[in-house]
């Protein structure tokens, strides 16, 4: 049974953790309280940023940006273990992963995100690692291992961290190598609880860190393990669904080569193998139980190198210093999905993808009295190459082969001042210019002899040899130049408040479909556009909000309200094919407008007492609908009084962080999160859609007497709520249930978007409901 698995893995911890306990009784003093920082005092202490690229990070209550920022003791004090989980404690933020690639993002901020997994879209929310920007969504979605801090920036970002930031930046920052010896180790085992779920998941990872040669070189290198069972279990066959395993080792060193310059190298190398999605057709089954029935348990494989370089230059300038980063990063992935999601062979997938970039961004930020100034440039290129083969025996006994390939580079070049008209008031003024080239070769997927994109065998030009007079696919390039502004200020009403408000605009670059799977639609929107790819998205973004902190800083507010209009919103649209399994284009669809709020906050209610809050509302809509989105053939007011996808309209949440103090024994810190997210439509015609969500998660952490060693006791989704990575339709629903043991009843419909409608077959890869694990850290 699961649960007896999960007791000797966790008796097997305890073990260890006497063991530990043993060696730090030989090997350290006992840790007193008055040497401990409680949780509670890790939350309160200061969290700088980085956000607004100055020479010196800035505390995160003083920046005129609606930022959400962790450094890692609040990481490590809120026991938060994933990116995902951050959606969970910052207002109108959903870091979703799609589902059918394990680490693909899906993100969403303030109602601006995709519900794409074709690599040839730009994500709309930009994630930066270690000061580079990841060009695709593939590997994105990370355990949070061996962190500084995170930065959840909510809004368009275009001026400071380029386009193609339109909902907002994510900013991961990993450890740095230290000037004093440390070292980390952690073990946890976790698992469901329930006997018809799968097995533990476990995690072993370490880090060791300090000085190589004193004052001049420091070092530190980590190693990151998980090794999951599954959690699912497959009705299909009774075997777990879910097994996966990834190895990480990242390595760094700081070289102080002067007193006004350093350099940080850092490489990263991980290597990922799992099963594919746990795909449930809510035609099939109810969308709020974990049943599902499939006979493709499907792959997902990925390697990648990363690495970064930053270089930093203090000079009299100003006052100022020099930063230049460069990134490189080598992806190669495959993956094999059951898209029917069901025990039939009416929808398989695969896909090959492999991408290469690089990147250098230059920039200078110093002071000149009243003034701030912040200006670099920007270059980053990157090759994409993209495979997919689809297997539909109904429609063809043929297989579906093509994809696409794609050359891609940026420049920009920015600047930034920041002026103090008062000692209270600061002016703020911002421009980037920056173009961006695409090259692309699409072979259209369709019924073709067997080819890869990724190898270079497949055609794109002449004729489908199986479909007379069709094209293999075509050969095209475009170029996008734009202007950024920002305008905004600053007002300082007295040390703990500050009022701040901007005007940006933001670009979203277009490009081109590598998944097009139905050659009579797209030649239709080449005949309404005028061109085989898709244009830009631009985004015009105002907010004012405000900040306050009280006088004994153990409480804080901060609060915004944004409205935000969107013209050319680029979408993916899907519908569900007889022929082709699911139809997806790229169009831009239409124009709309986003009016929505967020507050957030915190108190300590005694030193050992801390509560946190946090709720956002959105109100979305069309103005203007230029395709037809609701699949009536007819661009009219149905499709504009349809919900704009991944726009969940309220999130709310609330949690605490308690310290007990148990003198020589140690201490306890509990902490608690509970959030709510509100039902969203995840397809243009709202026929898919993702219910609401009320997460729950817990931790007991016993703090032992000997310093360094902590036992954890936790939970996650500890309501057992069901999600889901997408709702896609396909058209293997109802119309298969005769053949499938174990189905619902599904003459009504169990896929019901807002209402009812006849049954309709869904590819929704589910995600983990309860897990109970039980951790043990070491730290010296």
């Amino acid at each position: 049974m699961n649960y007896r698995h999960l007791l000797a893995s966790g008796i097997s911890a305890a073990a260890l953790a006497f063991s530990f306990q043993a060696f730090a009784q030989d090997t350290t003093e006992e840790d007193t309280s008055a040497e401990r920082e409680s949780a509670v005092a890790k939350v309160l202490n200061r969290v700088t940023v980085s956000a607004t690229k100055k020479a010196d990070v800035e505390d995160v209550q003083t920046v005129p940006v609606s930022v959400t920022a962790f450094n890692g003791d609040t990481l490590e004090a809120l026991k938060v273990r994933d990116l995902e989980s951050l959606s969970y404690s910052s207002p109108n933020v959903s870091l979703d992963d799609v589902g059918t690639s394990r680490g693909s993002a899906n993100f969403a901020i303030r109602g601006l995100g995709v519900n794409s997994s074709i690599p040839s879209i730009d994500p709309a929310v930009g994630v930066f690692v270690d000061g580079v920007y990841i060009g695709v969504n593939s590997g994105v979605v990370m355990d949070l291992f061996d962190l500084d801090s995170i930065e959840v920036l909510r809004g368009p970002q275009g001026l400071l961290f380029g386009r193609n930031t339109t909902g907002g930046a994510v900013l991961i920052n990993t450890g740095n190598p230290t000037d004093e010896f440390q070292a980390k180790a952690r073990i946890a085992v976790e698992g469901p609880i329930d006997d018809d779920r799968g097995g533990i998941n476990t995690y072993i990872q370490g880090t060791v860190s300090g000085p190589i040669i004193e004052d001049k070189l420091n070092g530190k290198i980590g190693v990151y393990f998980n090794g999951d069972e599954g959690y699912f279990k497959n009705q299909y066959n009774g075997d777990n669904q879910g097994e996966a395993q990834t190895y990480l080792v990242r390595g760094a060193l700081e070289w102080l080569a002067a007193d006004n310059v350093t350099f940080l190298g850092k490489v990263e190398y991980s290597d990922s193998r799992s099963d594919g999605p746990a795909g449930q057709n809510r035609g099939l089954f109810e969308r709020d139980t974990f049943d599902f029935s499939i006979n493709n348990p499907g792959f997902a494989e990925s390697e990648t190198l990363f690495g970064s370089l930053r270089t930093d230059i203090d000079v009299d300038f100003g006052n100022g210093t020099i930063t230049n980063i460069i990134g490189y990063r080598d992806l190669d992935s495959a993956t094999s999905s059951d898209i029917d999601a069901t025990p039939l062979t009416l929808f398989h997938s695969l896909s090959e993808f492999t991408q290469e970039q690089f990147s250098e961004e230059l920039r200078y930020a110093g002071t000149f009295g009243d003034l701030d100034f912040t200006t670099g440039v920007f270059f980053f290129e990157q090759e994409l190459r993209y495979t997919e083969i689809r297997s539909i025996p109904p429609s063809s006994p043929l297989g579906f082969y093509g994809g696409g390939a794609q050359d891609h580079k940026v420049l920009g070049a920015f600047a930034q001042v920041d002026y103090n008209f008062t000692d209270k008031f600061v002016g703020i003024f911002g421009l980037r210019w920056s173009k961006e080239d695409k090259d692309a070769d699409v072979t259209y997927i369709r019924p073709r002899p067997e080819c890869s994109v990724v190898e270079g065998s497949c055609p794109v030009t002449g004729t489908n040899p199986y479909i007379p007079g069709e094209p293999n696919g075509f050969s095209d390039d475009d170029s996008w130049t734009n202007w950024t502004p920002k305008l905004g200020f600053q007002y300082f009403y007295n040390d703990n408040t500050q009022f701040f408000g901007n005007y940006t605009k933001g670009f979203r670059s277009g490009g081109y479909n590598f998944r097009i799977t139905d050659y009579n639609v797209f030649s239709d929107i080449v005949a309404q556009t005028g061109s085989p790819g898709f244009d830009e998205e631009e985004v015009d973004s105002y907010e004012i909000g405000v900040k306050y902190e009280t006088d004994d800083l153990k409480g804080l507010v901060n609060a915004s309200i944004f409205y935000t209009e969107i013209a050319d919103m680029q979408r993916e649209v899907n519908a569900s094919s007889p022929t082709a399994g699911v139809v997806q284009n790229i169009i831009n669809t239409a124009d709309a407008e986003i009016l929505g709020a967020e507050v957030e906050g915190r108190y300590a209610f005694t030193d050992s007492f801390l509560m946190t809050a946090n709720i956002g509302v959105i109100d979305a809509e069309y103005t203007d609908v230029k395709y037809d989105i609701s699949g009536d053939l007819v661009a009219d007011g149905e499709d504009l009084a349809l919900s704009i996808p991944r726009v969940p309209e309220l999130t709310y949440g609330f949690g605490f962080v308690h310290d007990l103090d148990l003198g020589d024994k140690g201490s306890v810190t509990t902490t608690a999160n509970y959030q709510f997210k509100d039902k969203f439509a995840y397809t243009d015609s709202n026929v898919g859609w993702v219910q609401e969500y009320d997460a729950l998660s817990a931790n007991v952490t016993w703090n032992t007497p000997y310093s360094g060693l902590a036992l954890s006791l936790y939970g996650d989704n500890l309501l057992d709520e069901v999600s889901v990575g997408n709702d896609t339709q396909v058209p293997f629903g109802g119309n298969v249930s005769p053949l499938v043991p174990g189905s619902s009843n599904l003459s009504t419909g169990m896929n019901v978007p807002f209402g009812a409608y006849p049954a309709a077959g869904t590819f929704s890869p589910l995600k983990k409901g309860r897990v109970i694990g039980i951790e043990l850290t070491y730290e010296y």
